[in-house]
């Protein structure tokens, strides 16, 4: 057995040895024995950029050799520098730790360009925390013009609006650029305060309204506090001119009323002195909406096969709630774009909602059609036939048409409700513990690094 086997070891060794007399190996510089180097083989100069660091042994790329395909063939892994990264983590709304996590398992896998602080993160709002004072119950910008200024944003106060509101959670602040292309910049925050005259008036005092003097974006009820009038709805609610809230006879009638020339504390409503001009207010389009068609559902027969379609297409809300014509934006889009709620709907009923849809379309929203007077009027027309009683807000599309902007688009309140639910997240991090560094951190997130734009992956809707 052993001699057999020694014999064909023998044997493999032999067939290899003659296999071997047909190699061809290439002539490549890189296999050739040292030569003098000449005109027809010169001395070879090294890539312009460095693919490879010796000193470190990480991988990093240069800015001028990183570029974006799609190709097969470009398989090089593209690394992150320290502007991308800190983008990454405020696009994932990353709080500190978890942005110092990141950093170091990308670390790991040799992913991040040299010089990539990971530390960074631990004090990245340091630079925002000044600008913020904290009290016993409000936090406030103390420097807006310091503020743009570190957040690289070019600050003019005609540009820019103030949005007051409160939610469930706090009351705030915030300022709104004119044409929404910009980020919403928080500059007053409170969990204890409520929506009151006097804490109004410390926030406005707080963030020294009085040198900026912004236009002013709310709903109806933030209004009426800022103008000095008693909240409610009251006789005399319009914070415009003297109309009759009572007088329900003359309402879609009588369509000019005193204007409110005089302020006089405790005349006509007036419990306080108002803290700004009426002309340094925006109307606010999505309240407007909202109450449009809350109207329209209230005046709705209950028995009707379109009160019972919203019953069906909405069945998480209480027939109380759809019985008040209670709808967010949201849920009035879909039946907006639900073409069977019209089957339902009689004639008066129809002619009224098809009003609505287009004072929404050509009026409320960024565009503005040249009838836009005729196709407001229209939409009282209807809504007076069907019977729906007007509110402050149909009242203000009567008789203070002029008063509303020229592209309430650009001025919508839409955005500012929005940024209850941008900051919700911020909310939930500081909850029992929030002070000056919750918005230096969510005004961190609003700064931007790097230019470059990421294509992103359609979303499919999986059925």
């Amino acid at each position: 057995m052993i001699a057999i086997f020694v014999s064909k070891t023998i044997r493999a060794v032999q067939q290899q040895k003659k296999k071997k007399k047909h190699i061809v190996y290439p002539n490549l510089q890189s296999a050739m024995h040292p030569v003098e180097h000449s005109k027809e083989l010169p001395v070879p100069k090294p890539p312009d950029q460095e693919m490879w660091s010796s000193s470190s042994g990480d991988e990093h790329y240069s800015d001028e050799t990183v570029e974006f395909s799609n190709s097969e063939s470009n398989n090089k892994p593209i690394l992150f520098s320290q502007d991308a990264l800190n983008d990454l983590c405020r696009d994932l709304y990353l709080t500190k730790d978890k942005s110092e996590l990141l950093a170091s398992r990308l670390k790991e896998r040799n992913l991040l360009r040299k010089g990539v602080k990971i530390t960074l993160y631990r004090k990245r709002a340091q630079n925002l925390h000044v600008l913020f004072t904290l009290t016993d119950d409000l936090c406030f910008c103390n420097d807006i013009v310091g503020l743009f200024e570190q957040l690289e944003i070019q600050y003019d106060n005609t540009n820019w609006r103030l949005f007051l509101d409160a939610s469930k959670e706090s009351i705030k602040a915030v300022l709104l650029h004119n044409g929404n292309t910009l980020p919403s910049v928080p500059i007053a925050y409170s969990t204890t305060m409520k929506e009151s005259y006097e804490n109004l008036k410390t926030i406005l005092a707080s963030i020294h309204y009085e040198v900026h003097k912004w236009h002013v974006c709310a709903d109806f009820k933030v209004i009426a506090m800022l103008t000095g009038l008693q909240p409610g709805y009251t006789k005399f609610c319009c914070f415009l001119c003297l109309w009759d809230s009572r007088a329900r006879a003359e309402h879609y009638v009588r369509k000019h009323w005193p204007a409110r020339d005089e302020i006089e504390q405790g005349k006509h409503n007036i419990k306080y002195k108002p803290l700004l001009q009426s002309d340094r207010i925006h109307l606010p389009p999505l309240h407007i909406k909202l109450r449009l068609f809350k109207q329209f559902v209230k005046a709705l027969d209950k028995d009707s096969l379109a009160f019972a379609y919203l019953a069906e297409k909405f069945p998480s809300l209480s027939r109380a709630k759809i019985k008040e014509g209670i709808f967010i934006g949201p849920q009035i889009r879909k039946i907006v774009l639900d073409e069977t709620f019209n089957t339902h709907l009689m004639r008066k009923e129809k002619c009224a909602f098809e009003s609505f849809k287009k004072v929404c379309d050509n009026f409320l929203g960024k565009h503005r059609s040249e009838d836009y007077v005729q196709v407001v009027n229209d939409l009282l027309h209807h809504f007076h036939d069907m019977g729906c009683n007007m509110s402050l807000k149909v009242h203000v599309l009567h008789s203070h048409l002029d008063f509303f902007a020229e592209n309430l688009g650009h001025v919508n309140d839409e955005h500012g409700e929005r940024f209850h639910q941008d900051i919700s997240l911020i909310e939930k991090r500081f909850k029992g513990k929030w002070n000056t560094g919750m918005l230096a951190d969510y005004c961190w997130n609003l700064k931007k690094d790097d230019d470059t734009l990421h294509k992103r992956v359609k979303r499919t809707n999986v059925v």
